[in-house]
């Protein structure tokens, strides 16, 4: 895995593991300082995408909004929330490694508490994993409620976002000529597919890409999940019409109007 961030890892100013303690604490404790935290899970994303997909696309694109802000990247929380039937295929597949809702959101917790404690007052949660949108935001908001107790004068804003709202109409309906089916159902499908062929297209198998019709779920969930309702593949939609360059079209506008919402949502 660590190969696959070779060329993404080149710029160590970056990347707050890279840092020594005392090059971080100058660079974290500015006044406009801004921390990136991926989010992503160890999830089946088909046969052809390897199982870090969410994380390895949450860190490149957290990467390429602190080369236009300035910002430093911390390392990804890789696991994330359960696996869904119908958005991320479920949990029956082999290397599919989930945590508990309790689990992520103390993960992120901690995290909050941590970086207040560094002096931070910026951080945002880029997450690339559907499922774990709650629990992030429950991470948060136990987190500086702690920071309220702990450090009362801290002034620490915390931003959650999803990268792939950033997309617009007109660039979706470009990746898409044919409609688009629907965030959900792009679980390992267009969308992540090309983003991985822009940023590591040494790690997708493009032979290896199913050609399954999109999963057809009824508007209910089952429990026990039915894994019979997912194709066997795991893939949602197809992503046969995936390529790189729709994947630096994707790239390009979710960097630059991410970029634009971190500066804008922590100005005042």
């Amino acid at each position: 895995m660590a190969g696959l961030f070779t060329s993404l890892r080149d710029d160590a100013s970056l990347w707050m593991d890279h840092l020594s303690w005392l090059d971080y604490e100058r660079r974290v404790q500015a006044p406009d300082a801004t921390v990136l935290l991926p989010v992503g899970a160890l999830e089946q994303h088909g046969p052809h995408l390897p199982l870090g997909t969410d994380a390895m696309l949450a860190t490149a694109v957290a990467a390429d909004v602190a080369r236009r802000t300035g910002a430093l990247v911390a390392p990804p929380i890789s696991y994330g929330y359960k696996s869904q039937i119908k958005c991320g295929g479920g949990q029956h597949f082999c290397g599919t490694t989930s945590v508990d809702a309790a689990t992520l959101a103390g993960q992120v917790r901690d995290a909050v508490r941590e970086f207040a404690r560094h002096g931070l007052r910026r951080l945002a949660i880029v997450n690339g994993h559907y499922e774990n949108q709650w629990f992030l935001i429950e991470g948060i908001d136990l987190g500086l409620r702690d920071v309220r107790l702990l450090h009362p004068q801290h002034d620490l804003q915390v931003m959650r976002l999803e990268y792939w709202d950033f997309l617009t109409p007109q660039t979706l309906a470009a990746v898409f000529p044919q409609g688009f089916p629907g965030f959900a159902l792009e679980h390992a499908a267009v969308i992540e597919t090309s983003l991985m062929l822009h940023y590591h297209p040494d790690a997708v198998r493009l032979d290896l890409i199913p050609d399954d019709p999109p999963a057809d779920f009824p508007p209910y969930d089952m429990f026990p999940p039915r894994p019979a309702w997912v194709p066997p593949s795991g893939v949602l939609s197809s992503a046969r019409a995936a390529s790189a360059e729709k994947g630096r079209l994707l790239a390009e506008e979710v960097a630059q109007r991410l970029a634009e919402a971190v500066r804008s949502g922590f100005a005042r």
